[in-house]
């Protein structure tokens, strides 16, 4: 899934109305395991000048980049992370690791040929989804609408359970950065670079 859509899938499971501090723990625990995918594309693309279709079709799947997104989508490490905060009670904590965990379980649904190791440092298993969030020969254009609508109805969600400011500030950030492109493109296919 994109990750503006995870951020929010985080929120809705683990911020709390009474911890208004969980909501931004929450989007954070969304956003982290895509960060170092999104800062290694953003960096080959604007300033290395590399072609976005070789970023996506080439870089992306190398067994470099394939080794730090083991890390960061690793059942291991976020399942343990979150057993931690449980352990310590720690809800702030739990928000973060709690999103990013949801965030890996949700990728283990999406992904077939982008696929991460999901259980390193303990295998180098990966599984390869039959369904993708974006390739049309694995139902991605059944996929993407879903996803625009799940990006709705949990915005819709949040906003009516968040009360503040600031937190209904984020939530539209996060959906904004989901839906403009759509609106601006008439379609799903630059969401993912390839398309």
């Amino acid at each position: 899934m994109n990750t503006p859509t995870h951020m929010l899938i985080g929120a809705a499971l683990f911020a709390r109305r009474d911890r208004p501090a969980t909501t931004f723990a929450a989007l954070a625990g969304g956003l982290v395991p895509d960060l170092a995918m999104l800062t290694l594309v953003e960096w080959s693309i604007r300033v290395q000048g590399v072609p976005a279709r070789t970023v996506f079709t080439e870089f992306y799947l190398s067994d470099a980049w394939q080794r730090i997104f083991a890390v960061d989508h690793s059942f291991i490490v976020w399942g343990a992370l979150f057993a931690l905060t449980l352990l310590l009670r720690k809800p702030l904590a739990g928000a973060f690791a709690g999103a990013g965990l949801a965030h890996a379980a949700v990728d283990f649904f999406l992904h077939n040929e982008d696929a991460r190791r999901q259980f390193w440092p303990l295998s180098d298993y990966v599984f390869r989804s039959p369904v993708s969030y974006w390739d049309p020969a694995r139902y991605g254009q059944i996929v993407a609408p879903i996803e625009v609508a799940l990006v709705l109805v949990l915005t819709l969600l949040l906003l009516w359970r968040q009360r503040r400011m600031w937190e209904r500030g984020l939530i539209l950030v996060a959906a904004t950065i989901q839906i403009l492109p759509i609106i601006v493109t008439g379609g799903f296919h630059g969401l993912h670079g390839v398309g």
